[in-house]
């Protein structure tokens, strides 16, 4: 088994995009593709990471990009939420850069296109719910340490993706209130949707590099668990 990566240049509404697929160059048939939705900062090396790992469990892993090629920020930049605050007020441009994203990553020759999910990180966890909210050909969706506040628009129901959302209580970008809210909404849509909830857990908690605060930081029980249920719901949905 030889992993590769390469970078994938692909068009969509205010592009060009630039991703990253990553691919095992044993497997000759197309296989399951896995899109990954980076969090604020954009496209970084611990997505193509994550991507190369779901290419190692047998899937093809995309790194989408949702801001722009050469649109990327640090934790060190004037504002590293300067793209993704565009997106959270554009809701719809945030759903049709998702749709391109997909259609690209459904287009790799690797990729069975009829066998697809989406993974998202902080705002991509809160992109992948748009991704299944707004009626994509994805099978499932797992968000981990998201955001929940519904798009705005008038979406198809029911949600026939099933979702998975990994949550870290201590959140205070998600407080209970919207976790409630998130999952009354999900369940009036018709969702098969289940929530995995992690004590003393903040926001991130999969990121080592993530800035360690109160509400905020990596936890590995949390990281390595959530990480498990989300193998065994693509192991499900993509099967």
């Amino acid at each position: 088994m030889a992993i590769q990566t390469k970078s994938h240049v692909y068009d969509g509404p205010g592009g060009p995009f630039e991703g990253t697929i990553a691919w095992d160059d044993a497997a000759s048939d197309p296989r399951p593709g896995v899109m990954v939705v980076p969090n604020v900062l954009g496209q970084k090396p611990a997505d193509d990471d994550i991507a190369a790992r779901l290419a190692g469990l047998g899937y093809v892993g995309f790194v989408c990009d949702l801001y722009g090629q050469g649109k990327r920020t640090t934790r060190k930049s004037p504002d590293p939420a300067v793209y993704m605050k565009t997106l959270n007020a554009d809701r719809a441009l945030l759903r049709d850069r998702l749709h391109a994203s997909l259609a690209a990553m459904q287009a790799v020759p690797q990729v069975d296109a009829s066998r697809c999910a989406a993974i998202g990180y902080c705002f991509g966890g809160k992109s992948v719910l748009d991704l299944a909210r707004s009626g994509a050909a994805v099978r499932g969706v797992v968000s981990f340490h998201g955001l929940y506040d519904a798009p705005g628009y008038a979406y198809p129901t029911p949600i026939a993706a099933r979702v998975l959302i990994c949550h870290g209580c201590d959140d205070p970008l998600a407080p209970p209130a919207s976790v409630v809210a998130l999952g009354e909404e999900l369940t009036a849509a018709g969702a098969d949707w289940e929530l995995h909830a992690y004590s003393g857990t903040g926001h991130a908690f999969t990121d080592p590099a993530a800035p360690a605060k109160p509400g905020f930081g990596y936890r590995a029980a949390a990281d390595r668990r959530s990480w498990a249920a989300a193998v065994e719901m693509l192991g499900e949905v993509l099967a």
